[in-house]
C-alpha cells in the first residue's frame, strides 16, 4: 500500500515538474527579433519620472519603423524653417488625413522638471534628465526648455529637432488624440542605454519605455501591448550617460489599425503558451524516474 502511495506522489510530481520549473522565453537572445519588453526597469522609471496619477495601462511592446503602415504619420522636421521653436504640426503640415492628430513639441510635461545630481543617474547630463510625475490631463509645460529645428552633421537625414541646450535637452511630444504607437530616430548615440523614450497616457501615467541599444542613429519605437489607442505623449530624455548629445528625427505615429503588431494573429511574445521544461525540471524528472524504478524492484 505504501509503495502505491509513493508511486502516486511521484507520478503527480512528474506531471507537475515542467510547470513548477517553467522558464520565461525571451526573444532578446535571437538576433532576428527586437526585445519585446520594456528595456528600462520600472523601478528606474518610477524614481526618475514618478508613478503618475492613473492606472498605468497594460504596458508597451518595442517595435521597429517597419511596423508603421500606410496612413500613419511621419514628421521629418524639413516641413518648417531652421530655427523654428517648439513646432506645432496640423495634419495638413505632414500630409495627414481628417482623423490624424495635431502634434506639438516642448521640453517636458506639466508636473515634471529637470533633475539634479541627487535625483538623476550618475554621469547623466542634468540638462537632459527629467524627473517628477506628469499631471493629467497631459500638457506641455510652457516654462520647460524649448526645442528647435537645427542642422546636425552627425545625422544623414538632417534637419533634426533638438532640445535646449543644443543636443543636450529633453524633448516632449504631445498628441491631441491618443495613438497606439509612436517611434523616432534618435542619436547620434555614443553610449548604450543612456537615452529612452517614455510613453504617457492622457492622465499623465506612464505606459512604458524603451532605451537605445546601439550607438549611432537608432529607431526607438513602441506600441501599446494590445494595440489600443492610449498614448497621449512621449518624452525623449536621458536615463543614463550620453557623452556627445542627442536629438530626434523622423517621428512616426499611428492608431491601432495603422500599426502592424509584432506577432500578427497570435499572443504577444515573452512567455511560451506551453511551459518550457528547464534544466531543473529535467533533473527532477530523472530523480523521480529512478525512484519509480526502485519502488518497482521492491515490489
Amino acid at each position: 500500500m505504501k509503495y502505491r502511495c509513493v508511486v502516486s506522489v511521484c507520478a503527480a510530481l512528474l506531471v507537475a515538474s515542467p510547470f513548477l520549473y517553467a522558464q520565461p522565453s525571451s526573444r532578446s537572445s535571437d538576433p532576428a527579433h527586437e526585445p519585446l519588453v520594456q528595456t528600462v526597469p520600472a523601478t528606474e522609471l518610477t524614481a526618475l519620472l514618478g508613478a503618475g496619477d492613473g492606472a498605468g495601462g497594460p504596458g508597451v511592446v518595442r517595435i521597429d519603423e517597419t511596423a508603421f503602415q500606410a496612413g500613419s504619420g511621419l514628421l521629418t522636421f524639413s516641413e518648417f524653417p531652421l530655427g523654428s521653436s517648439n513646432p506645432v504640426y496640423a495634419p495638413g503640415d505632414y500630409g495627414g488625413g481628417a482623423t490624424s492628430p495635431n502634434v506639438s513639441f516642448g521640453g517636458f510635461f506639466v508636473g515634471q522638471m529637470l533633475g539634479d545630481a541627487t535625483s538623476c543617474p550618475p554621469d547623466a547630463a542634468l540638462t537632459g534628465c527629467v524627473i517628477g510625475s506628469a499631471d493629467g490631463p497631459l500638457a506641455l509645460d510652457p516654462a520647460a526648455p524649448a526645442t528647435s529645428i537645427v542642422n546636425d552633421g552627425a545625422n544623414p537625414t538632417s534637419p533634426v529637432l533638438s532640445g535646449s541646450p543644443l543636443f543636450n535637452g529633453p524633448i516632449a511630444i504631445l498628441f491631441d488624440t491618443d495613438q497606439a504607437g509612436v517611434g523616432l530616430e534618435g542619436g547620434y548615440f555614443d553610449d548604450i542605454g543612456g537615452v529612452a523614450i517614455t510613453a504617457f497616457a492622457r492622465d499623465g501615467s506612464i505606459l512604458g519605455s524603451v532605451a537605445n541599444e546601439q550607438a549611432g542613429i537608432e529607431f526607438l519605437g513602441l506600441v501599446t501591448a494590445d494595440g489600443g489607442n492610449r498614448i497621449a505623449g512621449l518624452l525623449f530624455s536621458l536615463v543614463g550617460a550620453e557623452a556627445a548629445g542627442f536629438a530626434i528625427d523622423n517621428v512616426r505615429f499611428g492608431s491601432g489599425d495603422q500599426i502592424e503588431p509584432p506577432n500578427p494573429g497570435g499572443p504577444l511574445p515573452g512567455y511560451q503558451p506551453v511551459p518550457a521544461i528547464g534544466g531543473h525540471a529535467l533533473i527532477l524528472m530523472a530523480l523521480l524516474m529512478g525512484l519509480l524504478g526502485f519502488v518497482a524492484i521492491r515490489r
